[in-house]
């Protein structure tokens, strides 16, 4: 996605969220949406990284890495992106990234469709140590009343998700998958890749009118993944 398209698609989500903000109370069910397409920043989205374990030096071992970046070769080097990287060492290792989204009705039950364009640089059907560096890292989105963040479960002395992701291939109530990182080729040149939620992620709000928003991949593939999001774009009615 190039930048004028990028900016165009900023433009219509301020003015949808300048709407929904002057309507919101007389019908809590209208529909509102945010785009992020990370211009020249992380636009408040942060990340974080659960089922791996406890240990002295794992972020060095895992090669935890987050950072706004720009997309990688071939694709247009100037676009921003939100990059996200890790080994998984683990055989379980989920990298995510969340945003909080103010502004809805307090305490209300809404339903949220997200849609992200990514780059992925594993080739269809390729073979990998525990499974295959496409199919087998598997990509949810979520929407969740809670913050979601990393917590450690002292019984295996392994950092967990506070919310319920499932794992892998499986739904869980608050993420639900939405595909795999296999960017549709036989080449291991980046590639854009749309992926959306199927049906719409049922959440409540809190008492202050937020929801959290998270995006992620759950990995199978025992060896390095680096992600590219591009673009996160969020519906909620």
């Amino acid at each position: 996605m190039n930048q004028c398209m990028k900016i165009g698609i900023i433009i219509l989500m301020s003015v949808g969220v300048f709407c929904f903000s002057c309507k919101k109370g007389s019908d809590p069910s209208l529909s509102v949406d945010w785009t992020f397409g990370f211009l020249s920043d992380a636009e408040g989205w942060t990340a974080g990284f659960a089922d791996y374990p406890n240990e002295p030096g794992v972020d060095s071992t895992y090669a935890l890495q987050f950072s706004f970046a720009t997309l990688p070769a071939p694709l247009n080097i100037f676009d921003g992106a939100l990059k996200q990287s890790g080994i998984n060492r683990s055989d379980d290792l989920f990298m995510y990234v969340k945003r909080k989204i103010s502004g809805l009705e307090p305490d209300t039950f809404y339903d949220a469709t997200i849609e992200i364009e990514i780059a992925t640089n594993a080739p269809d059907g390729a073979v990998g140590v525990g499974g295959a560096p496409g199919e087998s890292v598997f990509i949810k989105a979520g929407a969740t009343t809670m913050e979601p963040m990393k917590v450690l479960d002292s019984t295996s002395n392994h950092y967990r998700l506070n919310i319920d992701k499932g794992n892998q291939m499986t739904d869980g109530n608050d993420m639900k998958l939405i595909g795999n990182f296999a960017n549709g080729t036989d080449s291991t040149a980046y590639q854009l890749k749309i992926l959306k939620t199927i049906n719409p992620i049922r959440v409540k709000s809190n008492a202050n009118g937020e929801i959290w928003i998270v995006v992620g991949t759950d990995s199978g593939f025992e060896g390095k993944t680096t992600i590219y999001y591009n673009r996160i774009s969020v519906n909620v009615k």
